[in-house]
């Protein structure tokens, strides 16, 4: 019985319906005859109600079921489905109420539709999220009614499910097709020209028109009595470490996103292209002190052993220790590698402070230092300044623009590769960094 109340709501048609018979009860007062059909309505009502009762509490009922991905990725669009089936021979009207994860905030989710008798349908809906970590979803609730309309039934279906969001792993697969299907220049990244022969020698060949004479081998040529090339290939198995700053600097959002989320997301990425290139791939964070560190590896499978490591990484509220960075990495980073610093400087007097430990890193690898252009300065600074304070806020945020640029020159000077980049840009601009310092031949 108690379940039975539990799951029986009165609708709105109801109360509609209870406020006219109360209405013409009042006006039976004056008009007596109107008394007697008064109460034929509130039987006519009454009996509609154990009808309508009869029918949604009779047979199968309905069936419900949401269906969730493995994993959700992190900052994209993920689909959720909704599978209902209606078990009567009547049309039901649905309401769909799907109690979401508290980290999205969201607490007026409602589908309506009508489900035929004896038939099915899927309801499709898109969810953002823009955290990691576990999402655990409530209860699927559905009221349904009948065409009387004066009572719905409540089902309740997954009570609880937990889906864990992943740094993105659609983005990392978007650039993945545009690798295999050469399609890369669309979306922004370059081809480098390239100076010099710093790649492995791969084979001999017969010369055709538009191969380098300068890679011409005149012993095999005066061998075989015609011209004969030397073929090239890039150098492969060199190590290739993404290090992600997690201070409380890597904090700062940006389109509702983390710096740090940003950093992580681009990782993920320039990984796997790293990966599709032959060269090994690894992960390090830090702030304060050392945190996860993923040797670097060659296998594809290794991308998954990043991915998890990437999983539960959360911004700290220390400073960033680059004293301790420097010495990790001369400790367990023996062989010459490229490092991908990610990280952020608001003030020039903040790079200064680590620039000794950047140049002692540097000197035994290829670093690029990654940091993010303040893109709400940029729209203060395009803006046109129409009194004194406006002025005044325009000239400090041209100051920081500048000390940026300065920063990039500071660090050029001293033999770092750099990426000033804005975070909707970062993937982008650093798989474009390490595409340049492979046909460079730097590494």
């Amino acid at each position: 019985m108690i379940k039975f109340l539990k799951s029986l709501y009165l609708s709105q048609r109801f109360f509609y319906a209870i406020s006219v018979i109360a209405l013409l009860f009042l006006i039976s007062y004056w008009i007596v005859p109107l008394y007697g059909i008064v109460w034929l309505l509130v039987l006519g009502l009454l009996l509609l109600l154990l009808m309508e009762i009869s029918m949604l509490y009779s047979g199968k009922g309905m069936e419900g079921s949401r269906i969730l991905p493995e994993k959700f990725s992190n900052s994209d669009e993920n689909d959720v489905i909704v599978q209902l089936r209606n078990r009567h021979r009547f049309t039901l009207k649905v309401e769909l109420i799907d109690e979401l994860p508290v980290q999205f905030q969201k607490r007026d989710f409602l589908r309506k539709t009508s489900i035929p008798g004896k038939h099915s349908q899927t309801l499709e809906y898109g969810v953002r999220p823009v955290d990691r970590g576990e999402y655990f979803f409530g209860n699927l609730n559905c009221y349904v009614s009948s065409v009387i309309g004066l009572i719905r039934r409540r089902y309740t279906f997954d009570k609880e499910q937990m889906v864990k969001v992943y740094p993105s792993f659609i983005q990392m697969k978007k650039y993945d097709f545009m690798a295999i299907d050469h399609r890369l220049a669309y979306a922004g990244l370059k081809k480098i020209r390239r100076i010099g022969h710093t790649m492995e020698f791969e084979q001999i060949k017969e010369y055709v028109l538009g191969d380098d004479v300068r890679t011409v081998n005149w012993k095999a040529t005066a061998k075989h009595g015609q011209l004969m090339v030397n073929q090239y290939q890039d150098e492969k198995m060199q190590p290739v470490y993404s290090i992600i700053d997690t201070s409380r600097i890597m904090k700062m959002p940006f389109n509702e996103l983390k710096l740090l989320d940003y950093a992580i997301n681009s990782s993920l990425a320039f990984s796997n292209i790293a990966l599709k290139k032959g060269d090994k791939v690894g992960v390090l964070d830090f702030s304060n002190k050392i945190g996860n560190f993923v040797p670097a590896k060659a296998k594809k499978t290794h991308l998954n052993n990043i991915l998890e490591s990437l999983y539960n990484v959360e911004t700290k509220f220390l400073d960033s220790s680059f004293g301790k960075l420097q010495a990790f990495v001369k400790q367990q980073i023996t062989n010459r590698s490229l490092l991908m610093l990610y990280t952020n400087f608001e003030h020039i007097s903040s790079l200064h402070r680590q620039m000794q430990y950047l140049q002692a890193i540097a000197k035994k690898h290829v670093l690029v230092v990654i940091f993010f252009e303040n893109t709400e300065l940029k729209e203060l600074i395009e803006d046109n300044a129409e009194n004194v304070p406006e002025i005044v806020d325009q000239t400090i945020a041209r100051q920081f623009e500048y000390d940026k640029k300065v920063m990039v020159l500071e660090l050029q000077q001293r033999g770092i590769q750099t990426v000033l980049t804005s975070p909707e840009e970062l993937t982008v601009n650093t798989i474009n960094k390490y595409l340049e310092i492979k046909a460079r031949g730097l590494l």
